[in-house]
């Protein structure tokens, strides 16, 4: 168990040990009993958590199955989105999970991007402050060792220390994390998203890093904080330089793919959200084979 004392109170979670798997909700089954089975392999190979990606539904309904058939397994939301969920009904949800379920759930949120807020007739403007809005409103009754919001920039990565358990940094390399676990201070978890992909072919792996990461390069909220980190314009145009892909997929044998996860340990991270891409980019269905591969990378089957 770990204990925190968060901005005056004292919260208990289960440790989140050090690796979890990122996975989108869009390719888990709507077979109740495949995402069991699919859940419980994940515990079994040794991984701490499972982080539910891609704009969760608000229900939590996927976070909840997961839980359910699982016995020891944390499970978090990276993350809900603001612009398309209902604080009430975010918080009701919480709340029958934490009754089920205590110490074995963090509600991550975030602001998202202009896009989706666009897409439900919504301005995205001022995505921080209504992002407070939310934590000290409708998601008050949430505890603050319960919660956690994507973070990248200075003033949210501060906004998480002060209002929530930590931060959920997504796509960011390791120099991030060095400059956010500074910006949190030790008290504050820190658990950035990993993107790796298990093959030494080079064309193979940046192929499918491609695919996989263009869309982000569309996003201003990652292109303007990817360009603080050693990346320029042509990095980050088009399809990705290489240097970019590079940066952002750990990818080759073994012992690279486990050194691109780590850096983030040794940076200041408490624990890792690993999400693996095929050579598709990003896989249409979990994973699961490149998972057994991944456990065994990292250690875990040992």
């Amino acid at each position: 168990m770990r204990a925190w004392v968060i901005a005056g109170r004292i919260g208990v979670m289960n440790d989140l040990g050090r690796y979890g798997l990122w996975v989108p909700q869009r390719i888990w089954p709507d077979d109740p009993d495949a995402v069991a089975e699919a859940a419980r392999e994940v515990e079994g190979l040794g991984f701490s958590a499972i982080w539910v990606g891609g704009s969760p539904d608000d229900d939590l309904a996927l976070a909840e199955a997961i839980l359910g058939a699982t016995g020891s397994l944390m499970v978090g939301t990276s993350i809900v989105d603001i612009w398309t969920s209902d604080g009430d009904r975010l918080a009701a949800s919480h709340a029958r999970i934490r009754d089920r379920f205590p110490g074995r759930f963090y509600l991550g949120i975030g602001s998202g991007h202009a896009p989706t807020a666009e897409s439900r007739g919504q301005s995205y403007t001022k995505p921080l402050s209504r992002l407070r809005e939310l934590l000290v409103g409708p998601l008050a009754s949430v505890p603050v060792d319960e919660r956690m919001i994507a973070a990248l920039g200075p003033k949210t990565l501060e906004t998480a220390a002060e209002l929530t358990a930590g931060a959920l940094p997504y796509l960011m390399p390791p120099a991030h994390t060095e400059q956010a676990r500074r910006i949190l201070g030790d008290a504050t978890l820190l658990v950035p998203e990993q993107k790796v992909f298990l093959g030494t072919d080079a064309a193979a792996a940046r192929a499918g890093a491609r695919r996989a990461l263009k869309m982000y390069l569309g996003l201003p909220n990652y292109t303007r904080q990817l360009a603080k980190f050693g990346l320029d314009e042509s990095d980050l145009a088009g399809d990705g330089s290489d240097r970019f892909i590079d940066s952002a997929v750990a990818w080759g044998d073994a012992a690279a793919v486990r050194a691109g996860v780590d850096a983030h340990l040794a940076a200041g991270a408490d624990h890792v959200a690993v999400q693996v891409l095929v050579a598709d980019g990003m896989p249409p269905s979990l994973p699961r084979d490149e998972w057994r591969q991944l456990a065994g990378v990292l250690g875990l089957m040992s």
